[in-house]
């Protein structure tokens, strides 16, 4: 009876696996991203960071104030600043500064990346259910820990730990779900997991805001921590107590018989370089508006209540971003060729440049409606990049390419927001943020577009005798894409009698090809019959 059961409700296991890593995955993003938004809060008891002056807890707002106190960076006249005898100024620490910059990206990325590319290894020949549940194990312990610290120094080691630990979230539950999902589900699946990175980096805005201020128990920021890090565990016990390791497929890339790749020569593609320096610059722009947005509001707009407007940015805007991003790239733009990709790429941070610019330089209403036209745009860029990236190296080295372009695309883009608080100093908060934010975005916009030119556009006129011709074109176009056997010579017409194979031995890839290459190789082969039966009979003649 109960095997019955079971059977019958065996449908939703699926659903539930993918339930119980994305709400992991979330936890542990929403973990990384809290110290955004507590970091005054945690500085004040801390005792780290930049001090200046600010807006104090009295009722006043900003346009009833005489002078503003961002105003005065001497101390004894940041305290004289008053109406009526009641100070609207004091002097405490902000939560900037050069030892929160390294708290909230280098002390993670570097663990972070690291960890990620020895973890994706391992996932190829380990238990991948059982490594997740130590993964998520041991987050969900840092997490947990971060709200016991009593010094600074705590704060960091506890980070590298949880970077530690979430590296293996995203390949072990890759590699878990492509092994459960059929391949027509996996896109979107993939997309739902993914999405926890926007989930964990919306919600910290509420949670480090909201529940900071509640002061549960007297315990001020150190609550979003508990409770971040006690959903991390249940989702750790759930990991590791009701999934399977699922039996492993073997998916496209696994075909024998393919060339050896030189990964080197394929990493120093200038069109690789190209777009992975343009995917950094683009990345740390990102990054530093995740890292300095709820700082940078609460500092010139204090009397603003903007926590669940950034949430409703971040999670609907940058979501649909997302997706309309992945729609206009695989239904529109693949068909135009990988050159269209690409410009979609630069147009869409084009767009996407001048409303980020417009989000940090505006009163409130206007910088929360420029920032999420911004999002729209800007938010396309990730999976449109990994989409050019798989289709300009081979098959036999595409998992380990993305891996390097990964590690390098997070320690560029992860460590370069640490120049905020130097540049900061010298042009002030809002102009550094500004140029790392809206300007990075800018330039991206530049590098995306000469990288466009490096790219193969469309070759709707290709005839058989040119496909796979150059084997370090990667552009040997199919019906739904590119044709990425590179490296392997396919000179030869093929025999009307080689049952699928040319003549040299390779296997012919015309079963592939498009209607109208098809039609192109019949009238080929008819015009050689022709030919034969022709010179057969002058022979005979003869």
């Amino acid at each position: 009876m109960q095997s019955s059961m079971m059977e019958k409700l065996s449908f939703l296991y699926k659903p539930y696996v993918l339930a119980v890593l994305t709400i992991g995955y979330i936890a542990g993003e929403l973990g990384h991203y809290l110290i955004g938004v507590t970091s005054k809060a945690t500085a004040i008891e801390l005792d780290y960071g930049d001090q200046a002056c600010q807006q104090n807890h009295t009722d006043f707002l900003r346009h009833e104030l005489p002078a503003q106190c961002a105003e005065f960076i001497i101390e004894h006249e940041c305290h004289q600043q008053h109406i009526n005898g009641t100070v609207y100024c004091e002097w405490n620490y902000n939560g900037l500064g050069l030892e929160y910059q390294l708290l909230a990206g280098p002390s993670f990325i570097a663990v972070f990346t690291v960890m990620g590319v020895v973890l994706g290894v391992a996932a190829d020949r380990y238990n991948r259910v059982r490594m997740l549940f130590v993964c998520t194990l041991v987050f969900a312990v840092a997490i947990l820990l971060q709200g016991t610290v009593k010094e600074y120094w705590h704060l960091i080691l506890l980070r590298m730990v949880m970077a530690a630990g979430e590296a293996g979230c995203n390949p072990l539950a890759t590699g878990i779900m492509s092994d459960i999902f059929p391949e027509s589900k996996r896109a979107l699946v993939m997309a739902i997991f993914n999405w926890g990175i926007y989930g964990g980096y919306g919600i910290a805005f509420p949670v480090g805001r909201y529940i900071t201020k509640l002061d549960i128990g007297g315990l001020g920021w150190r609550v979003c921590y508990y409770g971040t890090g006690v959903l991390a565990l249940i989702m750790a016990v759930l990991t590791g107590t009701t999934l399977r390791e699922p039996e492993r497929q073997s998916i496209g890339e696994d075909a024998a018989g393919k060339a050896k790749i030189n990964l080197v020569k394929v990493l120093l593609q200038p069109r690789v370089l190209l777009l992975v320096l343009a995917a950094s610059i683009r990345h740390s722009g990102g990054m530093t508006f995740a890292y300095n947005a709820d700082l940078y509001y609460n500092i010139y707009f204090p009397d603003v209540d903007l926590g669940w407007w950034l949430f409703a940015v971040t999670i609907g805007i940058g979501s649909i971003g997302v997706v309309v991003g992945g729609i206009v790239s695989d239904k529109v733009v693949a068909k135009m060729g990988i050159r269209s990709r690409v410009a979609c790429l630069a147009i869409s941070q084009l767009l996407a440049t001048p409303f980020a610019f417009g989000s940090v330089y505006f009163e409130p209403l206007w910088a929360m409606i420029t920032l999420g036209i911004s999002y729209f745009f800007a938010e396309m860029w990730f999976g449109i990049v990994f989409a050019v990236l798989v289709e300009i190296v081979p098959l036999q080295v595409r998992s380990t390419t993305i891996g390097v372009f990964l590690f390098v695309m997070n320690n560029i883009g992860g460590n370069l927001p640490i120049l905020v608080d130097p540049l900061a100093k010298a042009i002030g908060y809002r102009g550094s943020v500004m140029f790392f934010y809206a300007g990075f975005y800018g330039i991206s916009t530049v590098l995306f577009f000469i990288t466009m030119f490096f790219m193969d556009g469309p070759k709707p006129e290709e005839t058989a005798a040119t496909i796979g011709h150059d084997p370090t074109s990667h552009a040997n176009h199919v019906e739904m894409g590119h044709e990425n056997n590179t490296f392997q010579p396919d000179d030869y017409l093929p025999s009307p009698h080689a049952n699928g194979h040319t003549a040299n031995g390779h296997r012919n890839i015309v079963s592939r090809a498009t209607p109208a290459t098809m039609a192109q190789w019949r009238d080929l082969l008819g015009r050689a019959q022709n030919l034969s039966s022709a010179q057969s009979g002058q022979n005979l003649s003869h």
